[in-house]
């Protein structure tokens, strides 16, 4: 029998660097796997003590109702939250407007935060799938009344994309912008983005092209990341600056983010990234006039979304109620009176 032939030193190196890189690989992709989720109401997770419905995919969307029963209102209203919150946070009405004008409204934790189970599927469609589904559980009727608050907007221009016919009316406050929208001016677009902090590029930047970096991106303190979830974003409007450092001081900031996090953040924040600055199956600014009217509020102060971007989307769809409020922020539910203005003027125009 022939001695098997001996190795030369180039294969050698080559043999030795082959299992280094693999080695290498194995160990990036276990470091970019995020943790599971904890689910609510698992072994170990956190408690359920929200009303829950059983969506056809087996998942439980969290909700809360406040307002006039159902059976007399006048007004059914899906609200959609914002970032890093959950269905906690709700426009600020006051009692006798929503007695008033005989409004119910249903807040709910969108996939992944607070108690609503995460989908590793989250779409465009999926959310608005979310929100039809609800809406029938809840029997709202054929038609019903949407809002959207910041990055939760995505879902309202989603339904008014996909589900028309299901909608009475539509409102958009300070809704978050995806820069990479075809209908913007190239010019307009990298003016706007390159104001961000360099975190914030950054972290928009991976959403967009490799939105399977992300999680690893935002653990490594060495690279520059989001402003936005470590809340730290420089906010120019007096009244928004005010508001994160009371909440920042009284520990209602860090609460929250618990509240929003507790299934992990993989599911709630970087999941929310991933689909409002990823690429979308169509641009808003492409949509036709739909059957019912759509209003959108942006404070000309606005740390986190740029006014002149907004400006530039109610320009081209100008069937679209834009309403910009001078020296005002991102944070429109801490202006004294804005809850009750909103309601009025998004209600009343639609009857």
């Amino acid at each position: 029998m022939k001695p098997a032939p001996r190795r030369s030193g180039i294969e050698k190196k080559l043999l030795v660097a082959a299992v280094l890189v693999i080695g290498l690989a194995s160990w990036f992709y276990a470091e970019i796997q995020p943790q599971p989720p904890r689910l609510c109401g698992s072994e170990g997770g956190p408690p359920v003590t929200a009303k829950r419905i059983r969506l056809r995919d087996g998942r439980h969307l969290a909700y809360e109702e406040t307002g006039v029963p159902k059976e007399r209102a006048k007004f059914k209203i899906i609200f959609c939250h914002g970032f890093a919150s959950s269905r906690l946070d709700v426009i600020r009405a006051s009692p006798e407007i929503m007695e008033e004008l005989g409004v119910h409204l249903v807040s709910y934790d969108r996939a992944g935060y607070s108690e609503s189970d995460p989908n590793p599927q989250r779409s465009l469609r999926s959310e608005v799938s979310d929100i039809e589904e609800l809406a029938d559980a809840l029997n709202l009727g054929s038609r019903f009344y949407l809002m959207g608050y910041s990055l939760g907007g995505h879902a309202v221009w989603a339904s008014i994309k996909y589900i028309p016919g299901r909608l009475a009316g539509a409102a958009l406050l300070a809704p978050v912008i995806n820069y990479w929208w075809p209908g913007f001016p190239k010019n307009l677009t990298e003016e706007a983005y390159n104001k961000q902090a360099l975190g914030d590029q950054w972290a928009l930047r991976i959403s967009h092209h490799a939105p399977w970096l992300l999680h690893w991106w935002m653990k490594q303190s060495w690279l520059p990341t989001s402003t936005v979830v470590k809340a730290t974003t420089h906010l120019p409007n007096r009244l928004d600056a005010q508001i994160l450092e009371r909440a920042a001081s009284s520990g209602m900031l860090e609460k929250r983010r618990k509240l929003a996090t507790q299934q992990g953040i993989e599911e709630s924040y970087y999941r929310d990234m991933k689909v409002m600055f990823g690429k979308w199956e169509f641009d808003p600014m492409d949509l036709h006039k739909p059957p019912f009217p759509v209003h959108l509020w942006q404070g000309d102060e606005d740390g986190l979304v740029p006014v002149t971007l907004q400006r530039y989307i109610c320009r081209r769809l100008d069937w679209i109620e834009y309403h910009e409020l001078s020296m005002t922020g991102h944070y429109l539910s801490a202006v004294p009176g804005f809850g009750d203005l909103l309601l009025k003027t998004f209600l009343v125009s639609s009857l």
